[in-house]
């Protein structure tokens, strides 16, 4: 499932930003009293008969504190295979929130998956339950956005079981954002995802992503990209992946 949703789920809940009209933007942020929900519609070139659904809603406590429900839903060969693949809640608060320098930290718990897999709801053969922090700092002006993130991951069979079977992971990247104009701008995104736990393997790999949006007005956007992966091999030497991801979304503020 992991080309599936490769970049589609690459800020499921690093989501934080800017006061101002909803957009792909990285440090996009609603207002205080205002709802957003971002909608999409995701798959890959190898994986031609499934189709993922992920949608993030958020709300904005104050001008600095948000919070926001993800999930995702799947399905395979016109419905023969359908899965709810993950749920999860965040918080994230804005530290730093200067002239141009923004800083965000995040917090989120999540559960995957959900049912479809085991064929059971929360099968203890499958679920894993995943406790997440991280941060993002960006620069931002009236045109243009760069921001970069640090995002810490621990999955384990069970809400509360802080032992050594447990898995870590630590994602670095960055991520530029264009305004072209009023209505057109341009996203690109890359990120490191490393396995912690077997740090001198290298296993990690690359995502990389390019999308452009359209603002229909300062409460909604339409957006389109396509991704790309690339992983370790081992030896120093690495290999970008066959085929692509790409995907639609949906962005609403009210």
């Amino acid at each position: 499932m992991k080309k599936l949703v490769l970049t589609s789920l690459l800020a499921v809940f690093a989501a934080t930003g800017a006061n101002a009209a909803i957009n792909d933007n990285p440090m996009y942020r609603p207002d205080q009293g205002k709802f957003y929900s971002v909608t999409g519609l995701h798959s890959s070139t190898d994986t031609t008969n499934a189709i993922a659904l992920t949608e993030n809603f958020g709300y904005g406590i104050t001008d600095r504190l948000s919070i926001n429900l993800a999930t995702s839903l799947s399905e395979a060969n016109w419905f023969d295979q359908t899965n709810w693949n993950s749920f999860g809640v965040g918080l994230n608060y804005r530290v730093f929130d200067g002239a141009n320098w923004k800083a965000d930290v995040f917090g989120a718990y999540s559960l995957n998956p959900i049912w479809g897999y085991g064929e059971t709801f929360l099968d203890e053969d499958f679920t894993t339950y995943n406790w997440q922090v991280g941060v993002v700092v960006g620069y931002e002006t009236g045109s243009w956005t760069f921001a970069g993130h640090a995002i810490f991951d621990y999955e384990n069979s069970e809400s509360f079981n802080w032992g050594d079977d447990g898995f870590h992971t630590l994602k670095l990247g960055a991520d530029a954002f264009f305004a072209m104009n009023s209505n057109w701008s341009l996203l690109l995104g890359a990120e490191y995802n490393a396995d912690l736990d077997n740090w001198e393997d290298n296993t990690g790999y690359w995502t990389g992503k390019l999308g452009v949006n359209y603002n229909i007005d300062d409460a909604k956007f339409v957006g389109a990209y396509v991704g790309k992966e690339m992983t370790h091999e081992g030896e120093g030497t690495w290999k970008i992946q066959d085929g692509f991801a790409y995907g639609v979304m949906f962005g609403v503020e009210f």
